[in-house]
């Protein structure tokens, strides 16, 4: 994904923040801006959030804003060499993103790929169950934070085995059956990790490194990779 242009839950969007530094412009003429039109139907679904400000200050006002009214706002500001640069990666930025939610969309209703992904989603489970056997393991070991194994060990599979440039709200339901297969192995190597090292009654953070140790080694061998509907897009765009 670029820069410009945010993805969550499948609605692309960006944000005044990002507009104001795109066009080299203060946050708060963006706002100014934005506010005076307020009352045309293009802002009727604007949505609006705050953010946490570093320190003692205030929180920052902003708004999320579709490809539709994020490309009025810009509409409204004069023609500096500055906007007409950002109008053209804003507009590019969008095609992109929907070039990509389009990819994944034909990926995800293809039969292979459906049965790949519940496959994958039940071996997931099995993980899932061991990995609350490890987390009792390791609270009577003392952990306080044992919990976070649950997060702990996804991120660590997710980024051994493929470079990951932004968030997602569920990884695995971008991949492709290729990647699907590659994330299940791993599933199997940490559950097998996680009941060599308590069969062994390891520390509980020794065995949290042999699991990754061997999601490493895995990965060494197979090779890290961009995601595959990345690929497919950059492919498909030559």
């Amino acid at each position: 994904m670029n820069d410009i242009v945010k993805v969550q839950d499948g609605v692309a969007f960006t944000t005044t923040l990002i507009i104001a530094e795109g066009v080299n412009a203060e946050h708060r003429a963006v706002i100014k801006l934005l506010d005076s039109h307020l009352d045309k139907n293009t802002f009727s679904a604007l949505e609006m959030r705050k953010r946490k400000a570093i320190g003692k200050g205030k929180p920052t006002r902003y708004a999320e804003l579709s490809e539709t009214q994020a490309t009025f706002l810009v509409t409204l500001m004069k023609n500096s060499p500055k906007v007409v640069e950002f109008k053209e990666r804003l507009s590019n930025g969008f095609v992109e993103v929907r070039d990509q939610l389009n990819t994944l969309l034909s990926q995800q209703v293809n039969q292979q790929w459906l049965e790949q992904r519940q496959a994958g989603k039940i071996d997931r489970r099995v993980e899932t169950d061991k990995i609350q056997l490890f987390v009792d393991y390791a609270v009577s070991q003392g952990s306080k934070s044992a919990k976070k194994y649950f997060m702990q060990i996804s991120k660590m599979e997710n980024n051994a085995l493929f470079f990951v440039e932004q968030k997602y709200k569920n990884l695995r339901d971008v991949l492709d059956t290729t990647e699907l297969s590659t994330i299940q192995n791993a599933d199997h190597i940490v559950a097998k990790a996680l009941t060599d090292g308590m069969d062994d009654k390891l520390h509980y953070k020794e065995i949290y490194k042999l699991a990754r140790d061997r999601v490493l080694m895995f990965a060494e061998l197979r090779g890290k990779s961009p995601l595959g509907y990345l690929k497919q897009l950059k492919k498909d765009s030559v």
